[in-house]
């Protein structure tokens, strides 16, 4: 039951979705936590977190377009949001907001738990807040190889620049033996939700294919790749992931393996 005691979290994201909602709550309801979690949308990002920080709400989840947007309007980065300059959640402690990335964590973890030889040549597209999160994650993880596919020379160079990899506008001829997507190609209610963000011939030819879209769980590009046996990273399993990085930042509680698969699974059945 909501009291005066409840805890706020929430979420700002440009297309707010279930997932998080779903997630946390029932995470909150099988562990017994006086807390409650919304999504939103904003128009006006400073006024929003603002409302975090008068409102004393724990924790916001932060999601396109307002990773890089948020920087200036908090108070402290942890490491791993200074290190790439993204955010994706932000922690209240008494006023004072400390932004952090936990889709870095997610996606290094979800590497290792894979096997993925760090050997493998990448070809990642995208370059924004979330691009950054994984472009680093796979530098860190020792991908000495890659190049950024980006339409924005700007941004495109600079994260090429920044991990080590080159920068081109298009796959062209590259041959690439992680494909990585980091871009909204193939996302629900999008645009492009019909289209693979990789030529069909590049994903016969590479050896693991990694999009980072969530929504579907199972995209034009992961559908492909699984047709021609290819082993394949979910953007569902780094959604859940972070997820629960967030929810230990915000409760300073780690559930079961068990019961954030549980948690995982109630989410995605109306996500």
């Amino acid at each position: 039951m909501i009291d005066k005691d409840t805890r706020l979290c929430m979420s700002l994201a440009g297309r707010p979705g279930n997932f998080g909602t779903r997630f946390h709550n029932f995470l909150y309801r099988e562990l017994g936590l006086n807390y409650v979690y919304k999504a939103f949308t904003t128009a006006d990002l400073p006024a929003a977190i603002g409302g975090v920080r008068a409102l004393g709400i724990r924790g916001c989840a932060v999601s396109m377009p307002f990773k890089e947007a948020s920087i200036p309007l908090v108070d402290a980065l942890a490491p791993s949001a200074a290190a790439i300059r993204s955010v994706n959640t932000i922690v209240n402690d008494d006023g004072r907001l400390t932004a952090y990335n936990t889709d870095y964590i997610a996606v290094a973890k979800l590497i290792e738990s894979h096997g993925v030889p760090s050997s493998q040549r990448l070809a990642l597209r995208g370059s924004g807040g979330m691009a950054k999160a994984v472009a680093h994650a796979l530098r860190d993880a020792g991908f000495a190889t890659g190049s950024i596919l980006a339409r924005n020379a700007g941004t495109g160079r600079a994260l090429a620049a920044a991990c080590g990899y080159d920068w081109r506008p298009e796959l062209g001829d590259l041959e690439a033996d992680l494909l990585v997507n980091v871009t909204p190609i193939g996302m629900t209610g999008g645009p492009e939700a019909m289209d693979m963000a990789f030529p069909a011939d590049a994903v016969e030819r590479a050896r693991i294919v990694f999009d980072v879209v969530a929504l579907p769980a199972e995209t034009p590009l992961i559908r492909h790749a699984r047709r021609l046996g290819k082993p394949v990273i979910t953007g569902a399993e780094v959604i859940a992931l972070q997820a629960v990085e967030q929810f230990v930042l915000y409760t300073g509680i780690r559930p079961e393996d068990a019961l954030i698969a549980r948690a995982a699974d109630f989410a995605r059945s109306a996500a």
